[in-house]
């Protein structure tokens, strides 16, 4: 099994899917938490979860969950993510009156919601939104979700990418119990620090990197949920925890930090080019 935020038909589980193959077993979690928590205690192989979105940023709670679990990121896919609006059959955009969905969901379509002169209600699901929608038998609700959700849930699709920003992508992880061995091809370090409150400390942290000539990808700061005003850090650059010159940075970071923690190394997703064509 392979876990993921969401229902059946949620970006997740498509992303899990392309990532695993079309004989992986989705495990549908409602919450984030319940994600993680279902490769922890071995009830799923593996987990899938998004870290950003092309348009709205990081997701601030998987960053806290992979801090203080003891999972492992072993890969990650880019998957794009066509927004689209579905109601029950029969009905047409000039009946919808409240539209709901995830926040995140929710954002990506401001521009598009706003023009309708809806009610908007954030929801803990995109899919889980189609199904409320049929469940419930809800006349004059749309959901914002995929057209797979819509599919799954007899839905009618009254528009498709309607997200803002039409390039809209995911950025997903792969969860594991265990570490990732390094593979053939580029690759990628996730790590969590602290850094010392003193000048120029996160400076020369980051130096341990720069002086090897490893490449920072991302560096995103998040509150260390232990002191006001304190910071830990998230960073991905190129190259493997087994490399010589990563090792070698790793161990330099000691003198800098006053915690580290390898999150994964994994194979680097190849970029733009491998992200399938969108589907208009």
């Amino acid at each position: 099994m392979i876990a993921f935020q969401g229902e059946r038909g949620a970006f997740s589980e498509e992303a899990l899917i392309r990532y695993f193959g079309g004989q992986a077993a989705p495990l549908p979690c409602r919450t984030f938490v319940d994600a993680f928590e279902a490769v922890a205690s071995e009830r799923a192989a593996f987990g899938v979860v998004p870290v950003e979105n092309s348009q709205g940023g990081s997701i601030a709670e998987v960053y806290d969950l992979l801090r203080h679990h003891s999972l492992h990121t072993i890969g990650e896919i880019c998957h794009p993510v066509d927004q689209c609006l579905m109601a029950l059959p029969g009905q047409t955009i000039g009946d919808i009156k409240r539209v709901i969905s995830h926040p995140q969901a929710l954002a990506q379509c401001d521009q598009y919601l706003r023009g309708l002169g809806v009610e908007v209600t954030a929801t803990y699901d995109t899919a889980g939104s189609a199904r409320q929608i049929r469940e419930e038998g809800l006349v004059g609700v749309a959901a914002v979700a995929s057209a797979k959700a819509a599919e799954l849930y007899g839905l009618d699709l009254l528009a498709r990418a309607i997200q803002t920003v039409k390039e809209n992508v995911t950025r997903f992880v792969v969860l594991s119990r265990e570490p990732g061995g390094r593979q053939e091809g580029p690759q990628k370090t996730m790590l969590v620090m602290a850094v010392r409150h003193t000048p120029g400390s996160l400076y020369y942290a980051l130096g341990c990197l720069a002086s090897r000539g490893i490449n920072l990808q991302k560096i995103e700061s998040r509150p260390s949920r232990e002191k006001p005003w304190e910071y830990v850090f998230y960073l991905e650059f190129e190259g493997h925890r087994e490399d010589e010159l990563v090792r070698a940075a790793m161990a330099d970071l000691e003198a800098h930090t006053t915690f580290y923690k390898v999150l994964g190394s994994f194979p680097r997703y190849g970029g733009i080019d491998e992200i399938p064509p969108r589907n208009d």
